[in-house]
């Protein structure tokens, strides 16, 4: 049966619940529906489905179509075509199955349309009700500090159940960013935000380095804009040297290849546009400095047995032909990443001194790196597919377990755990730990039992004493010592680096917090008693007056004796039962007895901002310290708890946590066309130490070449090299980047750039 009678011949019950009525679509818009249904259709064609799984899928199909009716997307399409590209994007480009395939075409429907969850229980069983759920958004969450979290924490806690709940949703944010253009630009970064924060590390922990790598080029394309042209313009212009640079250089590796006589495939792979902004920005070069921009991959079919030692002996051949740099050899065959990566990776010298990275690795392999998770389910089946990733579950199921206060809190324990390099250590008695790279002697007690680290007094590594906070290195044996009477302190959190430890402290922390609490309560308890009038009825007033956020705070206060009782006591009057502020004593700060500062209130530049379309007159504002923006930056405005609103750059170092997190406190802004307005911007300057006059060289250009003023210069020499630190006055961002320009220019100067923090 064709798509085109899948529509027309709907089925007009499903189980004992009747569909709505079919919206009267409209040729063109039949033929975007008829369009992505036969693209689901054909990439699943090669399937080996059963005659029953098929029908199911047409049900789910029709299900979905009838329920979103005349829905339509931001971009004007047919809603239901994008519910379509998700189910084809799971199975085409993820590698899941049927059941998932499913469950992404329904996985708008209880939240979008009329239809429950109870209709699809009724008609697709347990198991898709379930995913279903797991994908629908909770509903009434406006009393929490943020919707966007507590709809993450709910997703994410469906991982060590079923993670196809994750995977589908990874699959529709990925259709919802390549179709992204049709949104407002202040949405976009929202997005874009969400995305880098946690789906692309989540892809990178669950080996789905395609979509990671697609993810992050979208969100830069997003972010910032003009790097991301002007990175795909010389990758554009560089395409045929590049090329014909690598068919060279795998000439005579081809020749030694054909000799083993094996099936293998050799090609070269660009490097992704994101990870190319990322090294421009964190390493400070330029494009031309990047020496990894060429890479090469080799792949061979061989059996599983086999792979391992033919892989060597191709490295062996890659080493001979081309010199190698034996400190850039990574071994991921002998031991496999904790998401199952496996390959070998090595960079060597091209001929005219060009760096390229190669990758060694089979089939298998290769179909595990490109579609992560979902490929082992096919090579190893359910049985060992958790042992790869029982570890991290574990820490997963452990940080579910921990009680949380906030989602934030969750989120930000469940990110440390998405980490990208390892290290291996071992107990005394042998068995191998992997942790992130970074993480210390107290993160690896943690990873033991959480009563271990809890009671974790010191620990030694090869049998040497060392601090809580050192870092394990691979190789590492690391014994414990514990003591029955050791507490977590505060400074902990700074010591340690996985979600598992940090999420086991703060419980700990809160526990010992509570006990205070009591404490504090109890000696305010016995000071009102002795006045005769009742605690309950003045705690309001308590709080309101002192500055407290709740009653635990204050009593902690207490307990702990940062509030004394007479300073406290000092600050009202009695009325009867009722404690009133004093109007004759200065209000003191609650936790040091000083007194409080005066608020000066946001500063605002009149006229030169708009927020939601309207003058930013309207609005308490200011600009953000943080990252300092100037006119004609992108910029966004964020609402602060206590300050009026902050305008943040897009690309600013806070940006993409405080979007992920906050999003419904995400304003519109954007610059007028008005100028007149100076803002500081600091500037770096490196370069060569060309002798005496350097100084007087860059505020010469700056000062009297440009007409630019110098607010702060400071410079420091050092072995031939120079750093320098400009403040300089401006009023746009073009007039920064002239500055820029010229300064790039001058004779020594090797780097400027634009101080971001």
């Amino acid at each position: 049966m064709t798509p085109c009678l899948y529509i027309c011949k709907m089925n007009p019950m499903i189980g004992s619940y009747i569909l709505p009525q079919i919206h009267p679509w409209p040729p063109e818009d039949m033929a975007l529906i008829k369009g992505a249904y036969r693209r689901l259709l054909r990439c699943m064609h090669k399937a080996d489905l059963h005659l029953d799984e098929k029908k199911e899928i047409r049900l789910a199909f029709e299900f979905a179509l009838a329920f979103h009716g005349s829905q339509r997307r931001k971009s004007g399409e047919p809603y239901i075509t994008h519910p379509l590209e998700v189910a084809r994007i799971c199975f085409e480009e993820m590698g899941l199955g049927y059941k998932s395939v499913i469950s992404a075409i329904l996985h708008d429907v209880v939240e979008d349309t009329p239809a429950t969850i109870e209709m699809v229980l009724q008609k697709f069983g347990p198991r898709i009700s379930k995913i279903v759920d797991g994908l629908t958004k909770l509903d009434g969450l406006y009393n929490v500090e943020s919707p966007q979290a507590e709809n993450f924490k709910k997703v994410l806690s469906t991982l060590v159940d079923d993670v196809r709940v994750v995977l589908i949703k990874m699959a529709d944010r990925l259709h919802n960013l390549r179709t992204i253009d049709g949104m407002p630009k202040h949405k976009q970064l929202k997005i874009a935000a969400e995305t880098s924060y946690i789906y692309a590390p989540l892809a990178h922990r669950l080996g789905l380095y395609n979509l990671k790598s697609e993810y992050l080029d979208i969100c830069t394309k997003i972010t910032e804009p003009d790097l991301y042209r002007d990175i795909l313009k010389k990758l554009n212009d560089t395409q045929k040297e590049r090329n014909k640079y690598i068919n060279e250089f795998i000439k005579p590796l081809k020749v030694k290849l054909n000799q083993m006589e094996i099936p293998y495939r050799i090609f070269g792979r660009p490097k992704a546009i994101s990870s190319i902004a990322n090294k421009i920005k964190t390493k400070k070069v330029g494009f031309d400095e990047i020496f990894d921009l060429l890479a090469v991959r080799i792949v061979i079919n061989v059996p599983k047995e086999l792979e391992k030692s033919l892989c060597w002996q191709i490295y062996s051949i890659v080493t001979d032909v081309h010199k190698p740099i034996p400190e850039r050899l990574r071994d991921w065959i002998t031991t496999p990443k904790s998401n199952g990566y496996e390959s070998l990776h090595t960079t060597v010298i091209g001929s005219d001194g060009k760096y390229v990275e190669i990758q060694i690795r089979s089939e298998r392999m290769d179909d595990i790196a490109e579609k992560g998770y979902a490929s082992h389910w096919k090579y190893k089946g359910i049985a060992n597919i958790h042992g790869i990733y029982d570890h991290w579950f574990d820490s997963i199921k452990d940080m579910l377990e921990t009680p949380h206060n906030d989602a934030i809190e969750f989120l930000s324990d469940f990110k440390s755990n998405l980490y990208g390099e390892e290290v291996y250590v071992y107990t005394p008695k042998g068995e191998m730990k992997v942790l992130p790279k970074g993480a210390t002697a107290l993160d690896f007690a943690f990873s033991i039992h959480s009563d271990v680290g809890i009671r974790a007094s010191a620990c030694k590594i090869n049998n040497k004493l060392v601090p809580l906070g050192y870092l394990l290195q691979s190789g590492d044996q690391v014994t414990v010592i514990t003591n029955s009477k050791q507490k977590p302190t505060e400074d902990w959190l700074q010591i340690v680096t996985t979600g598992k430890a940090k999420s086991k402290i703060r419980s700990s922390l809160k526990e010992e917090y509570k006990l205070q609490a009591e404490d504090g309560k109890e000696i305010l308890a016995r000071k009102f008693k002795g006045l005769k009038i009742s605690l309950e009825e003045n705690i309001e007033t308590i709080l309101k007056t002192l500055g407290f956020k709740n009653k635990l705070e204050l009593f902690v206060a207490i307990a702990g004796e940062h509030l004394s009782w007479n300073e406290l006591i000092r600050q009202f009057e009695l009325e009867g039962s009722k404690l009133i502020p004093s109007k004759e004593l200065e209000k003191i700060d609650p936790l040091d007895g000083k007194q409080a500062p005066a608020d000066k209130g946001p500063i605002t530049i009149p006229g030169r901002l708009l927020i939601n379309g309207e003058s930013a007159d309207k609005y308490q504002y200011s600009l953000a310290s943080c990252c300092n923006p100037v006119q004609d930056d992108e910029v966004f405005a964020y609402i602060t708890s206590n300050a009026g609103m902050k305008i943040h750059r897009v690309n600013c170092p806070n940006a993409e946590h405080l979007m992920a997190n906050y999003g419904y406190r995400i304003h519109k802004a954007e610059w007028t066309k008005l100028t007149g307005s100076n803002y500081v911007v600091h500037l770096f300057v490196e370069g060569i130490d060309e002798g005496p006059g350097v100084i007087e060289r860059l505020s010469h250009l700056i000062s009297s070449g440009l007409g630019v003023n110098i607010k702060s210069f400071s410079i420091q020499g050092n072995e031939g090299t120079f750093e320098g630190k400009l403040g300089i006055v401006v009023q746009n961002k073009d007039q920064v980047n002239r500055v820029i320009q010229s300064l790039s220019k001058l004779s020594g100067v090797t780097r400027v750039t634009r101080d971001d923090v």
